[in-house]
């Protein structure tokens, strides 16, 4: 079998890691791939994976490597390439490939597509008003005492939303967003939710157009400082599973929520094949929907990988063709924590080109995997930082305290100039 992955970040490492296990895969490409991608070699043949220098955006080029290669599997990592339709080129080409169609991915693209979506069809979810004005907007937002989330409708690298206690920092937010473009035409439209209090936690679902295999629970660490302090990056961390939910809570969640967005897709003829990825906020009221994404969550990808026993290849062609029912997924009993170390500065302006030393070090254990997302070599073989989230250090443990303990020494072998990360992943479970 011949796998063409498409995007450069820890998602998508994690996702050749784990493909490349497969007994089924003889050759795989990545495009753009990252310096962590670049290293990785089959199981089967010791062949390497082989990065292409072709944007996950840039569709036409990737049609024609398509042509060239032929790959019997396309898997799309990013968010964007989903947007614009890379699924729907890629199946009129005839290609199989793995993510929703331009259709389905409007749930993460359109934070107002789901905002509706989910009111039509009885989803629990926060408050909420979609505004096309400024005026509007702070009205809405004064109605909730200024104790809201300002979310830009369109897709802003997970950075979009912000949080706001008073007023004033809504009516700022609002400013940002709508008027001064922080987020581009991400802004054009706003959805202004009520701020739940509660535990937030990520669920998955890997869906076939009629059925969803649940995945096991995770928390992700969206803002950038301890104690969820400062801005709203991508992901700073994250850890499978998360103790929060008992059986009847999950029953809950797979009846309220997930049961009823896949009747609501029949229904309206959405057929959603790929990853649905739900963040859900555990309120005193139940667990609420507070968006939804259609790709796998990154950093969560890391720690449900080195958790998960399946066949990657066949779970996701299954996906792809319509043929999950009956399937089930199996897990290790072992617990996964993923820390980000990111940049000085992200999720703002941050350096580039630094070098990264210790990683072999950090790897020498088994039981740990470090996952690159933002990483470059040079000409010279050198490793160097290349984004604002540069690694994934993500570790196995017997259980989670151990799993979190390894994940951070890790961390401490590894080095380069003005890196930053929380020191309190999975504290909240701990």
């Amino acid at each position: 079998m011949k796998i063409l992955v498409i995007g450069s970040g820890g998602r998508e490492h994690a996702l050749v890691w784990k493909l490349a296990q497969s007994s089924n895969v003889s050759a795989m490409w990545c495009a753009p791939g990252n310096g962590g991608i670049a290293l990785e070699k089959l199981s089967n043949s010791g062949e390497p994976v082989q990065c292409v220098n072709i944007g996950a955006e840039d569709l036409e080029k990737l049609l024609d490597l398509a042509d060239q290669i032929k790959p019997d599997l396309t898997v799309v990592g990013p968010d964007n390439p989903l947007s614009m339709g890379i699924v729907d080129q890629f199946q009129k080409a005839g290609f199989t490939i793995w993510g929703p169609n331009a259709q389905a991915a409007q749930f993460e693209a359109s934070k107002a597509f789901s905002q509706e979506f989910m009111q039509r069809h009885d989803i629990p979810t926060a408050r909420s008003g979609i505004f096309t004005t400024p005026t509007e907007a702070l009205d809405f937002a004064k109605s909730l005492n200024g104790k809201c989330a300002v979310k830009a409708d369109g897709l802003a690298l997970g950075k979009g939303v912000l949080i706001t206690d008073t007023i004033q920092e809504a009516e700022a937010a609002i400013q940002q967003v709508m008027v001064d473009k922080s987020f581009g035409t991400a802004g054009n439209q706003v959805v202004i939710q009520e701020k739940l209090e509660g535990l937030e936690i990520s669920m998955h679902a890997l869906c076939d157009g009629k059925h969803y295999l649940l995945f096991d629970t995770s928390q992700d660490h969206k803002r950038a400082l301890d104690g969820d302090g400062g801005l709203n990056t991508g992901g700073m961390g994250t850890y499978s599973p998360a103790p929060f939910l008992n059986p009847e809570q999950l029953q809950n969640i797979r009846e309220t929520v997930l049961d009823r967005w896949m009747s609501g897709c029949l229904k309206e003829g959405i057929d959603f094949r790929g990853m649905l990825y739900p963040g859900l906020m555990l309120t005193q009221d139940g667990p609420k929907v507070l968006e939804f994404n259609a790709r796998f969550g990154d950093p969560e990808t890391q720690v449900y990988l080195m958790r998960l026993k399946n066949d990657l290849p066949e779970l996701l062609l299954a996906s792809a063709e319509g043929r999950l029912e009956g399937m089930q997924l199996e897990w290790s009993d072992q617990a996964s924590t993923c820390v980000v170390m990111a940049s000085g500065g992200y999720p703002e302006a941050y350096a580039k080109g630094k070098v990264i030393e210790g990683i072999d070090r950090a790897e020498t254990d088994p039981s740990i995997k470090v996952f690159h997302a933002g990483t470059k070599l040079n000409d010279e073989g050198q490793l160097l930082t290349a984004g604002g989230r540069v690694l994934g250090v993500t570790a196995l443990g017997s259980d989670l305290s151990e799993a979190t303990q390894k994940a951070y020494k890790a961390v401490e072998e590894i080095h380069f100039e003005a890196c930053h990360f929380r020191r309190d992943i999975a504290a909240k479970a701990l």
